[in-house]
């Protein structure tokens, strides 16, 4: 983890266009330390399979390094590249993903170029906010229970028990959270994701009885038409949660399935015997799966513009687009494997509805075989970002897991979290690593305020989220530093009664921050990634976009000084912009904070 390394990314710094066509030809450049010049430098691609080198030439050079230039056709739709380097004191080596090699390497790892349509240009620039609508706010309206539900005065204590929990109703709306667009905004947020809408005898609404309406306990669809039209007026994009992989055990289509093995319906599902023997998610009988290989249940959920996908993208509602629950699990059992054309499939029908509609991934683990570009345009980021703040910025609990890992989540220092960081980031293409949620925390994880253990080491993964390369995705309640385990325990209502003095003050000032500060900066919304310096206790790391330069260093405890040679910054480090202290300039050296748990974020000068 240092400067003095070739680097290149695959943003805008080092690439000519992220939005190559079929047959274009791309400039791409890579930085060579003066400390450690190469002769030669190509490019080597794989056009059709075969391998192909093309000579790089120098560019411009600094006084820290030399850019070396080199053109790529892009011949096929998804073009992987690397560079291979001779000569200077290091010889030959290949600089990939994951850094530089004195050795052979892989492809798996390499850059890649994506002529598939890119992402909503909106995305880059926007930070999302996730609402639980039952725990949100309410706006009081008068309601009639349903007979499954357990109603909960506001201040009631989250039941955790798995069994009863998902029972338990506050009456928060969709009224409740139009409400409060003033608070949402002054955290910097332009987009909400909203979790299940559709009618379901759950606190979640995961077991959908229907795809068709609104649940009038959130207001009906009026309530959702209202609400986004609202968000809309300030700027503020919608997206919400739609689950393909299963249905509820009520949904109309199950009941018509079991109705008449011979009808349509019976065909949506993977009956072993009917009627009561049937695939189900996890084995939960309340949630039958969804067979995605049958042609009539693909029209209805996700293809054409008379299917559930496009029909909540239109008006009256005008959805920005959808989060996938459970996207990994979609289309796969056993032998079967259909997750990547439902994908696409999904996509295509979106970008019919509404162009500009955004589609992101529940996923959990490794996403790379299900992000080439023509489907999920990014995933929820659990393994590419939560786990490593997690592993680095745990507190002193010994019990706490991810995700149904065996053991507990371990403590590890800065330079293995920015290894999972660099490794995660590189098997990815990097359009749909940077279109992916960066989140500490969600309703289906303990809050990262129970992780962190300290008010102060909370607030330095806020400043991670904030700054690394992604979207960030802020849970509601977060922003107040809201505790709770597991899903169940996570789910707490906002606290909208108070008190929000002390720490909660002090975390909500940090949020409101932190969401000004990348909104006013474009290296953070639009630049790449170059790791500085990686100490057990500190990272550091520089964000550059075409236009700005910005120096960011997050800490979780006090920590050694980290010097850097003024000069391999090939810039000024300027006013800090975040964070409590300034450097300290030598001759030739530029040394930063030592105290921690902190953030800081410096401009970089040209």
């Amino acid at each position: 983890m240092s400067l003095a390394v070739p680097h290149h990314d695959g943003s805008e710094y080092h690439v000519s266009t992220l939005e190559p066509a079929l047959g274009e030809t791309v400039t791409v450049w890579l930085r060579v330390p003066n400390s450690d010049p190469a002769d030669r430098v190509w490019v080597r691609t794989m056009p059709d399979g075969e391998p192909h080198y093309a000579a790089g030439v120098v560019d411009r050079t600094t006084e820290s390094e030399t850019w070396w230039r080199a053109d790529i056709v892009v011949r096929n739709p998804v073009t992987n590249y690397r560079f291979l380097l001779d000569g200077g004191p290091s010889g030959y080596r290949f600089v990939n993903g994951t850094g530089v090699h004195a050795r052979t390497v892989s492809d798996v790892v390499d850059f890649r170029l994506s002529t598939h349509p890119p992402p909503p240009a909106w995305l880059a620039d926007t930070t999302f906010y996730e609402i639980f609508p039952d725990r949100f706010a309410t706006s009081g309206a008068p309601r009639e229970w349903p007979s499954w539900a357990r109603a909960a005065e506001w201040d009631d204590p989250v039941d955790t028990d798995g069994r009863s929990a998902v029972y338990q109703l506050y009456g928060g709306d969709l009224a409740g959270i139009e409400g409060h667009l003033d608070h949402i905004q002054s955290l910097g947020v332009s987009g909400l994701y909203l979790t299940p809408f559709f009618p379901a005898p759950s606190s979640h609404r995961y077991d959908a009885d229907t795809f068709e309406h609104v649940d009038p306990l959130l207001g009906g669809d009026d309530a959702l038409a209202r609400l986004v039209k609202a968000c809309h007026n300030r700027g503020i994009r919608v997206i919400g949660d739609l689950t393909i992989n299963h249905v509820g055990v009520r949904h109309d289509w199950f009941r018509a399935a079991l109705d008449d093995p011979s009808s349509a319906e019976a065909g949506f599902f993977f009956f072993r015997h009917h009627p009561d023997d049937y695939e189900s998610w996890f084995g939960f009988k309340s949630l039958p799966k969804l067979d995605l290989r049958n042609e009539e249940l693909r029209r209805r959920l996700l293809e054409g513009p008379d299917s559930v996908t496009a029909r909540w993208l239109r008006p009256p509602f005008d959805l920005d687009g959808w989060r996938v629950d459970v996207a990994n699990m979609a289309g796969r059992l056993g032998g079967i494997d259909v997750n990547h054309q439902a994908a696409v499939a999904m996509r295509a029908t979106m970008a019919e509805a509404e162009p500009d509609a955004f589609l992101v991934a529940e996923h959990g683990y490794d996403a790379t075989r299900d992000l080439d570009g023509d489907g999920w345009h990014g995933v929820m980021k659990y393994l590419a970002f939560t786990r490593p703040a997690w592993c680095w910025l745990r507190g002193d609990a010994d019990d706490l897991k991810f995700l149904g890992d065996p053991l507990p989540v371990p403590f590890l220092g800065g330079r293995a979290t920015a290894e999972s960081f660099t490794e995660l980031l590189a098997v990815q293409p990097w359009r749909s690593s940077v279109s992916g949620f960066n989140l500490l925390d969600s309703h289906d994880v303990s809050r990262f305020r129970s992780i962190a253990g300290t008010a102060e080491r909370y607030v330095a993964g806020a400043g991670l989220m904030f700054t690394f390369p992604g979207v960030p995705m802020v849970f509601a309640g977060d922003e107040l530093g809201l505790t709770g385990l597991e899903g169940d325990g996570a789910r707490e209502p906002m606290p909208w009664d108070g008190p929000w003095d002390g720490e909660r003050a002090e975390i909500l000032d940090a949020y409101r921050r932190l969401g000004a500060l990348r909104r006013s900066s474009r290296a953070l919304r639009h630049g790449g990634l170059r790791w500085v310096h990686a100490g057990d206790d500190v990272l550091v790391y520089l964000r550059e976009a075409r236009d700005e330069r910005v120096l960011v260093q997050v800490s979780r405890a006090d920590h050694a000084p980290v010097v850097l040679e003024a000069a391999a910054l090939d810039g000024e480090v300027g006013q800090c912009v975040f964070g409590p202290a300034d450097v300290s300039r030598g001759d030739r050296t530029v040394e930063l904070p030592t105290g921690g748990p902190a953030v800081h974020v410096w401009e970089i000068g040209s």
